[in-house]
């Protein structure tokens, strides 16, 4: 049995996608979405796409610079090309502990002006904001090809629960 949604909570939107410029395409009409204050978290095994994901975001929200994971530098800035927010690429993949220790970062100043997503941020980030899309990623199994990925996009809070994500499977 499921348990009840909580409030403003709406489905989630399971999706496949069979390859990397569909990943990126999906990101793409994900950025039309997105708006400044936007927290968009991302899971999924090492090489399950999520940086691909945000590279499709990167694109569709006209940014400057490559969008590359930034496992190493841990967060990029990308500024706006046009009259859009900035994307905050952060990748918490290395960072064991919770928002403390991403407080460096000051993630909770940028949000308001910017689309935070976050890489492997579960258990680090929620504190940021009740609102935030939660995408989740998952190779196929038995897929020989090593294309295809399960996509599961969960909206949480009053922001998302107003949001037509089936407009991403069209």
């Amino acid at each position: 049995m499921e348990a009840p949604a909580a409030p403003h909570d709406a489905a989630d939107l399971r999706l496949t996608v069979t390859s990397a410029e569909q990943m990126r395409e999906l990101g793409r009409e994900l950025a039309k979405l997105l708006r400044a204050g936007d927290l968009v978290m991302l899971s999924g095994e090492l090489g399950a796409g999520k940086t691909t994901l945000t590279r499709g975001l990167g694109e569709g929200l006209g940014v400057r610079g490559a969008v590359t994971s930034p496992t190493f530098v841990i967060a990029r800035v990308h500024p706006s090309l046009g009259d859009g927010p900035p994307l905050v690429h952060v990748d918490a993949y290395r960072l064991a502990g919770g928002l403390d220790e991403m407080e460096d970062l000051d993630l909770d100043v940028s949000l308001p002006d910017s689309v935070v997503v976050v890489e492997w941020g579960e258990g680090k980030v929620e504190e940021l904001t009740e609102d935030r899309l939660h995408i989740t990623l998952h190779r196929a199994v038995g897929d020989t090809t090593d294309e295809v990925r399960h996509v599961t996009l969960t909206p949480v809070g009053e922001r998302w629960g107003a949001v037509d994500l089936g407009v991403l499977a069209a």
